[in-house]
């Protein structure tokens, strides 16, 4: 049996040596793929524990591999030890309604450690065949060696005091041997989204070992709004945000309280910035023995948004946009809906609207709003590629509020 951790609450998940990591799930039968966000330095590569469910007691093979990603390095140039590894540990679910088993692996580990810093992505395949990939896993590794500063701040270059917030970024090169800028890149996200992630080439002063991103508009973002949040850890009571859990049918089910369009109006509340944390009450592991729940979430709109589509964005989804998070719309209730299969535990979630033609970046105005005075998790990252290179170095990260 693996070591349990123990939860006090979910507004209590560390923040603090994090670095931000992304799951994508390409198979309908794999569920809850969690990674974690602590800092995975070069020099000190502490261990991350990659877990999912598969939906039946089934023993299916998976094995999974690490890559550079957009780096000219063949594996052996970044990769110590063998490129592929099974994944061997496994349980099966005990006593729940529907039944799961949970696979989960450790990297690095003592056949596999990496020895570059940079971008990666670990795939996890079936079978032994690469093409039938299940998931994926990006994270990245650092070597911090530049000391980056940065604020958030209302004035923006656009406007003052209303629904976006503008960063600042100072980066202290000196430990550095940059002959031209262009050789540092710098990427910044909110929120551990993808969609509206920005990447910088270009600083706008250029001082004796400091690079200076001020006034630059490409770093301003949409103040958006706090997250929504339930809490479904019990199975006989409604928590956080839950109408009433009732058992139905074989499954148990969590019906949402109906959220509202909110536009015009911020009401401050502790969020946890999309993340979710699995958690159930009246057990001793809820990595087999939390139930899986059908979640309903309702949006009522008189009329459907005829020039884009509405999606559920936080981690749940892998904030991505997709067919298993964008809302269906019924005419007859007049009303947005989503129903998903998911883990007891604590979730965020917001409403992102994605309109045509945008290449897939969302906002959340149309229905959440956005404001100045939200508390958004910015992550900086600093890469640098010298002359002749052949791959960007990751040499700092740094995480604010």
């Amino acid at each position: 049996m693996k070591k349990i951790g123990i939860i006090l609450s979910f507004l209590l998940i560390s923040v603090g040596m994090i670095a931000q990591t992304h799951t994508r799930v390409f198979n309908d039968q794999i569920r809850t793929l969690r990674a974690p966000r602590e800092m995975m330095l070069l020099e000190e590569q502490t261990s991350m524990e990659i877990s999912f469910d598969e939906m039946s007691h089934d023993v299916h093979l998976y094995t999974y591999t690490v890559q550079m990603i957009d780096g000219g390095l063949t594996s052996g140039e970044y990769l110590q030890g063998f490129p592929t590894k099974d994944i061997i540990d496994y349980e099966h679910s005990l006593n729940t309604s529907r039944e799961y088993t949970h696979y989960w692996f450790e990297f690095p580990n003592e056949d596999m450690r990496l020895t570059k810093s940079g971008d990666y992505r670990i795939t996890i395949y079936e079978d032994g065949d690469i093409a039938n990939k299940v998931a994926e896993v990006d994270f990245v590794v650092v070597e911090p060696m530049v000391k980056i500063e940065a604020k958030v701040r209302a004035n923006t270059d656009i406007e003052f005091n209303g629904r976006f917030q503008q960063l600042d970024v100072d980066i202290n090169t000196a430990a550095l041997n940059v002959r031209d800028p262009k050789e540092v890149r710098v990427v910044v996200t909110q929120n551990n989204r993808t969609d509206n992630a920005v990447t910088i080439t270009q600083p706008t002063y250029i001082e004796p070992n400091r690079l200076r991103y001020i006034n630059n508009k490409a770093l301003i973002f949409e103040g958006g709004n706090e997250y929504h949040h339930f809490d479904a850890f019990s199975r006989f009571y409604a928590g956080t945000g839950i109408d009433r859990v009732y058992h139905e049918m074989g499954d148990y089910h969590a019906l949402l309280f109906t959220n509202e369009i909110t536009r015009g109006q911020y009401i401050h509340q502790f969020d946890s910035d999309g993340r979710f944390v699995v958690n159930a009450e009246r057990t001793s592991d809820s990595d087999t023995e939390a139930e899986y729940m059908w979640v309903y979430w309702t949006l009522p709109v008189d009329k459907p948004f005829l020039d884009g589509s509405l999606y559920l964005g936080g981690e749940l989804f892998g904030n991505e946009l997709g067919v298993r998070n964008r809302m269906q719309y019924d005419p007859e209730t007049r009303t947005y809906w989503l129903t998903a299969l998911v883990k007891q535990g604590g979730y965020d979630y917001q409403y992102w609207f994605s309109g045509k033609g945008t290449q897939n970046k969302t906002t959340t105005q149309r229905v959440d709003g956005s404001y100045w005075q939200t508390e958004n998790e910015y992550a900086i990252y600093v890469y640098w590629r010298p002359f002749g290179a052949r791959y960007d170095r990751l040499v700092g990260v740094q995480i604010i509020h």
